[in-house]
């Protein structure tokens, strides 16, 4: 298995290169006056193409020969049309990535189309809550089970967007997220499953070793959608596949990206907003402006760069919060339901403090 991190590491590596050098021309469109921009310069948003290549060569590797020489026993045909599957969702992140031109409902609308051929083709279904009287009502009904995945599987994408804020910070949540499953799956003897996301995780990597922390090539949208994306049929699969996983272990595993994103939601409908707007209101690009500093540099992009990667570390460590415990205690599921109220909590009480400045002298720097 170690060979299919080399292969996705290298291939995603030499692409995410290529798209650097590339396409700088394309960064031009990104307008300077986004919310969203913590970086100076023109900087290409096509490091989720490279993660897709990186990721999508050592997929079919896993299942090129009769002779499963990886041992992930993963047929070529399901790793191919798995790959097409997740490609009608990934493409429109791209063009966005490339134009900045794709609306936010055609994208939904795209994320939402590979998801159900997801769940048609894997059969794949959210057919457990935790809870015995509704687990028993989702497995009487199929097709509400398959819905619930869908919707997962639709969200979990736009989650990652949402936090993918700063360089390293989404791609590093990313390989946690999958080493944990990994984990998880190599426990329960399933091989296919913590293959598929190994080469996920050797891509981000593959990836990261541009993105930093110079931030020398964004993953944008293109990226979060891999990652969601994957990881969502990954999470679905390991819960249905084997009984002895509980159905928390995936929400406590990423509550970081979900609750941020239902927060926001929350947060811009309480200000009448669209939850659809862009705004620089995130939990990261708060701690990005209130509690990261740095020392005098030359130049304002020097100075911006410096912040930028020493925001990151917070949150990675804010998200094994949960990623840790998640692993620890991933069968047992009254342990996991009240880590996620505690995450909950912590997180609510953090962005009100940062919020109103009443963050402590030891978090600062």
């Amino acid at each position: 298995m170690i060979a299919l991190i080399v292969i996705s590491f290298l291939a995603s590596a030499i692409a995410v290169l290529v798209f650097m050098r590339r396409a700088r021309r394309h960064a031009r469109r990104y307008a300077a006056d986004m919310p969203q921009r913590f970086h100076k310069g023109h900087i290409p948003r096509l490091g989720g193409a490279g993660i897709l290549i990186g990721m999508g060569l050592a997929w079919l590797a896993a299942g090129a020969t009769g002779a499963d020489p990886f041992n992930v026993a993963w047929p070529l045909k399901v790793s191919a049309l798995t790959l097409l599957c997740i490609a009608p969702a990934v493409i429109g992140g791209i063009a966005e990535d490339v134009t900045q031109k794709v609306p936010v409902r055609v994208r939904l609308g795209l994320t939402a189309c590979s998801a159900v051929l997801l769940c048609w083709y894997l059969q794949i279904g959210v057919h457990r809550l935790g809870y015995y009287p509704i687990d028993q009502w989702l497995q009487s009904m199929p097709y509400v089970a398959a819905f619930i995945a869908v919707l997962a599987i639709t969200g979990l994408p736009h989650a990652f967007n949402i936090i993918d804020g700063y360089n390293g910070l989404a791609g590093t949540v990313a390989v946690l997220v999958c080493l944990a499953i990994t984990h998880v799956a190599l426990q329960l003897g399933d091989r296919q499953l913590a293959g598929m996301v190994v080469c996920l995780v050797g891509a981000t990597l593959g990836f990261l070793l541009w993105n930093y922390p110079r931030g020398k090539i964004f993953a944008g949208d293109g990226g979060a959608y891999v990652w969601g994306m994957v990881i969502a049929v990954a999470c679905v699969s390991l819960v249905q596949r084997h009984r002895a996983v509980s159905p928390w272990f995936p929400m406590l595993l990423l509550i970081y990206p979900v609750w941020e994103t239902l927060f926001s939601i929350y947060r811009k409908l309480a200000r009448g907003q669209s939850p659809g707007t862009a705004d620089a209101l995130h939990f990261h690009q708060l701690i990005f402006r209130r509690i990261v500093r740095v020392a005098f540099e030359d130049s304002e992009a020097r100075q911006l760069l410096a912040r930028n990667n020493r925001t990151s570390p917070y949150l990675w460590i804010f998200a094994a919060m949960s990623i840790v415990p998640a692993v620890l205690f991933w069968n047992r599921t009254a342990v996991l339901a009240l880590f996620c109220l505690l995450f909950v909590v912590t997180y609510v009480v953090a962005y009100l403090m940062i919020v109103r400045f009443k963050v402590p002298r030891w978090l600062r720097p």
